[in-house]
Formats: structure tokens, sequence, C-alpha cells
């Protein structure tokens, strides 16, 4: 039953697709089928109209007005001209009406068929209801008034009820297609407006696979759930290098991803993916993926997205191969590493064998002369070779005992005094007579050492250079303090890393290898420390160094291992 319906309302064309022609007939088909059955059930029930010749007119002007609908081009004719066919229909119509209004009763109503066509053309928008109307009118009155005698009021006035109600039709058939226009109108509107939006969702996402595929970074975005949302080429090809041996794919807790040294596997719940979906944020985690050969290492950062109420929504996370740097940094750590060792061992026969001769009382006095300045750049090479091998990361051993740390500042300012002297520079202390530290005092020492030689290398025209100790808390607080040349912001954020000098101490051509601040760091980190330069350039630069005063030698060992890792 559905398929009949369903063909009788033509459910399965598309009417604003077809020809016009097509349109016209299909349009004027319903009143041509109703004529053709109405005058089919006349002949049959009616013997004395078959012979009615105005009957066969109705028949053959239906029949030619539908003929003309499938002959003429309607398409090429002047949009609106295919109503004529509808105000033609007022003929047989009438003619229809006035021969068989006395067998058949209500033959008027079939002049809904044209006025509904008129409405629902569009192409006479406000005169569609008044023409259908006026036609209907005349298709119930010219009948009157061409019949001998003069025709009454009653008799005019007897059929107005048609022409009235199918005013009433025009005008509800006109709303709704004015209303069903301008809905389709907003249709088609939005349905362009989506299309739009398509093709720029389209289109940005062929920009975001494309510049996604070009970096040169792992990318990959996963929901709240963990699962993979967007990656791209190069996240593919590291997830390939993670598969086990023998197999073709692999979830992400089955990936080879090891920790630091390449041999320990990473837990799946320490991996970075689960620490994204639990809500992580971190930058830099080192992560090596894969087995020797094709064994890469990884830098892996990861963000959250949250939604606006602050929800998660998943995170982000980048992988950078740093592969290559790694094995640079390690080849230059050996490198530095073998130079110092193979350094050390003439440099002490140097420095063994001119304290042997320093002893002989017959040398003359110029040959002491010249085995002292041998001697003093033979320390000043082992200095400079101690500090290659500290920067070379070699594992410095600390030996922690309760010091004073006091006396540590006092044994180092006095070391510097002589420099300090030939330099014009005023050394000062400024300390409680004592204060305990657990630490390395050695190092220590070697830390004070490195910060008053760079004060007082760095204050060419001479001045103070101050050195504060105080408890700050649980710390203890130990700061020294120039007024010498000083440098840029940029350059004091800086000064720790391995061979960096500044520019004004470039320019000012001071020797070194900025190696001192580099080893500082590294020993202030062991303790569990921590160190930073505050400098403003011509006004000097101020060093400052805060210890745990009370911290136990196996929580300062666990800090130092820590600080190994993360160095």
């Amino acid at each position: 039953m559905d398929r009949v319906l369903s063909l009788l309302s033509l459910n399965r064309i598309r009417f604003h697709e077809l020809s016009m022609r097509v349109r016209v007939l299909l349009t004027q088909l319903p009143f041509f089928v109703t004529t053709v059955v109405l005058l089919a059930g006349l002949w049959v029930v009616h013997e004395p109209l078959r012979q009615d010749p105005q009957l066969r007119t109705v028949l053959a002007l239906t029949v030619a007005l539908t003929i003309l609908c499938v002959v003429v081009p309607w398409d090429r004719l002047p949009d609106g001209w295919f109503l004529v066919v509808p105000v033609l229909d007022f003929v047989p119509l009438a003619l229809l009406r006035e021969a068989s209004s006395s067998y058949v009763t209500g033959i008027g109503i079939m002049a809904a068929f044209p006025m509904i066509w008129f409405a629902a053309s569009g192409r006479l928008p406000r005169a569609a209801a008044p023409l259908g109307f006026l036609l209907t009118l005349a298709m119930v009155w010219v009948p009157l008034l061409v019949r001998p005698g003069r025709p009454t009021a009653t008799e005019l006035a007897a059929p107005l009820l048609i022409p009235f109600v199918l005013l009433g039709i025009g005008f509800t058939v006109q709303v709704l297609s004015n209303s069903m226009d301008r809905q389709k109108a907003e249709l088609e509107a939005k349905d362009a407006e989506l299309r739009r939006l398509l093709t720029a969702t389209a289109r940005r996402e062929r920009l975001l696979d494309t510049i996604l595929d070009t970096v040169d970074v792992g990318v990959l975005a996963i929901d709240a759930d963990g699962h993979d949302v967007l990656g791209n080429q190069k996240q593919r090809t590291m997830h390939r290098v993670g598969v086990p041996a023998g197999a073709a794919d692999a979830a992400e807790a089955e990936l080879l991803v090891f920790d630091d040294d390449g041999v320990t596997p990473v837990p799946p719940a320490d991996r970075p993916a689960a620490r994204a979906v639990a809500g992580e944020s971190f930058s830099d985690r080192l992560i090596h993926i894969g087995v020797p050969p094709r064994q890469r290492v990884y830098s892996v950062s990861a963000r959250t997205m949250r939604d606006q109420e602050g929800r998660s929504e998943g995170s982000v996370l980048t992988f950078t191969d740093v592969t290559d740097l790694v094995a640079a940094l390690q080849a230059k750590d050996d490198f530095l590493a073998g130079v110092s060792h193979e350094l050390r061992t003439p440099l002490t026969s140097i420095r063994g064998y001119t304290e042997l001769l320093a002893m002989d009382d017959q040398l003359p006095g110029r040959a002491h002369a010249g085995l002292e300045v041998i001697e003093r750049n033979a320390d000043q090479l082992l200095v400079l070779v101690e500090d290659l091998l500290g920067t070379a990361g070699s594992a410095l051993e600390l030996q922690l005992q309760r010091a004073d740390v006091v006396q540590v500042v006092q044994q180092s300012v006095a070391a510097a005094e002589l420099r300090a002297a030939e330099s014009g520079v005023e050394l000062r202390v400024e300390a409680p007579p004592r204060l305990p530290l657990v630490c390395d005092s050695v190092r220590i020492g070697q830390v004070l050492d490195n910060l008053l030689s760079n004060a007082i290398k760095y204050s060419p025209a001479g001045g103070p250079v101050t050195v504060r100790v105080a408890p700050a808390g649980d710390a203890v607080q130990v700061q020294v303090a120039d007024r010498g040349m000083g440098m840029r912001p940029q350059d004091a954020d800086k000064v720790f890393s391995r061979f960096f000098r500044s520019q004004n101490a470039r320019m000012s051509a001071i020797p070194g290898l900025g190696l001192g601040l580099a080893v500082a760091r590294e020993i202030v980190r062991l303790h569990g420390g921590s160190i930073r330069c505050d400098s403003e350039l011509g006004e000097g630069t101020v060093f400052t160094v805060l210890l745990p005063a009370d911290a136990r030698a196996g929580d300062l060992a666990d800090g130092a291992g820590r600080a190994r890792q993360d160095a």
C-alpha cells in the first residue's frame, strides 16, 4: 500500500528537477483525468448526453490543452507563459458545467485545479488569487449573460459561493506557497552556508595534515580515554620503531619504550601517553624507543586540552627526535674526558719536576723565577683540566660532613686576597661568627673560589667584592656581589651553560673558557641547592647560592642522584 501511495503522489520524483514541459504536463494531468473520468461517467449513466455536442467540445478542448502542454517548448518561451493553460482550462470547464449542471452538482469546484495552479506557480505573487476569482466568476456568470433574456439578481447570486470559496482557496494556497518558498530559500541559504563551511573545514583539515606532516616533530592528539585522535607521519614512524620484532602493530603499552639508560623498560603507567591521560602536563621527558641499532631517543612534552568548563578533553603530545643531539653530547663529553685525562698526566709530571728543580739552591735567581712561572702556569692548566673533567659528565663524589660554612668562606677569601690586591679589589665578608652546614667543604670551597675569581676578574676598575653569609629559613644563603662591568639580562640567564662567555667578557679580552660557573652549578645541584645570577650592565653582578642547612646525608645523596639525572 505504501508503494502504491508513493507512486500516486510522485514521492520519488523531484518536481523542481524536471523539465518545464514535464512539469506543465503533470500540473495539467489532475484536471485532464478528472474531466475525462467525469465525461465517461456521464456517457455511461446518462444516455441522452452521449450525443451532446457541447460535451464533445469539452473533451476535445481538454485533450487539445493537454497535448498543448506536451508539444509547446515552454522552456524556450518567456517565463510564466505556461499560465495560459490554466486560463484556457476555464473554457471547457464552463462548457462542462453548463451542459451537465442538471445531472451532476458541484462541477464548478473543479475550478480549484487552475486556481491552485495560479497560486502555487509563484509567477503572480499578488494577482494569482484575484485572477482565479475573476475567471471563476466569468465561468459561472458568462453562461447566464449569453442566454436569451436578462438574468435576475437571484440567478446571478446563486453561484457566487463557488468564486468566493475558490478565492479563499487561492489565498490559502498562495500564503502556503509563499511560506514554502521562503523556507526553501532559507534552506538553500543554510545548505549553501553548510557547504561553504564543509569546504572550509575540509581545506583546514588538509592544511593541518600538510603542516603536521611537514614539521620535523612527532605530534599525537589523544582524547580523554587515551584513544588516538590525530597524528602525523613523524609520529607514525616513531610508533613503528617501537613495535616489537615480528609484530605487525602494537598497542601503546606494548611498545618498546626504555628509560634514560636505554635499557630499563618504562612501566605502562609511567609512559608519556598514560601520564597525559592521567591529566599531567610535562616537558622534555627523555625516552628511548626501540632496540639498537634502530633505537631512537625522543624528548616528549605533553599539554592538556580543556573545554570551556575546565574539564579535560584530552592531550597533545610532541615527540622530538634528539638521537643525534644526545650522541653528539656524549661524544663531546667523551672527548673532553679523554683529553682532560691525557693532559693531566704530563701536567702532573711537569709540576712535580718543577718543584724538584726549585729545591736546588745552586740554581741562579733567574732560573728560580722561570720555574715559578712554569709552576704557576702548570697550576692554572691543572685547574682548567679539572674543570673540563667536571663538565664532561664525570660523577662528582661528595664527602658530606658537618662543617662551618663561615670558615669555608674565609678560607676562600684568604686564598683570593693576593689576586684581589693586584687588581685593586677590596674583599669584604659579612657573616655571623659561625654557621653549621652539612656539605662537602672542599667542593663548596671550589664554588666560592670560582665566584670570587669571576668577581675579581670582571672588576677591572677595582671596587669592593662582598661575600654575605646568612641563614635563610631551613637553608644557608651565600652571596658574592661585585660592582664590576656586569652583563645583559639575556647573558645572565646563560652564564651557567658550559663554554658560555658574555659579550662584555669577549670584547674585554678577559681570559677564560666559561667552565667555572658550570662546575659551580653542578656542585650546588649535587648538594640539593640552587644558584642564580642577577646582573645589570655596568652596575655589577650578584651570585646567590642557597644550600639546605639541616638535610641529612642520605637526602643529599638522593638529591645528587636526581641532579645528575636532570643534568
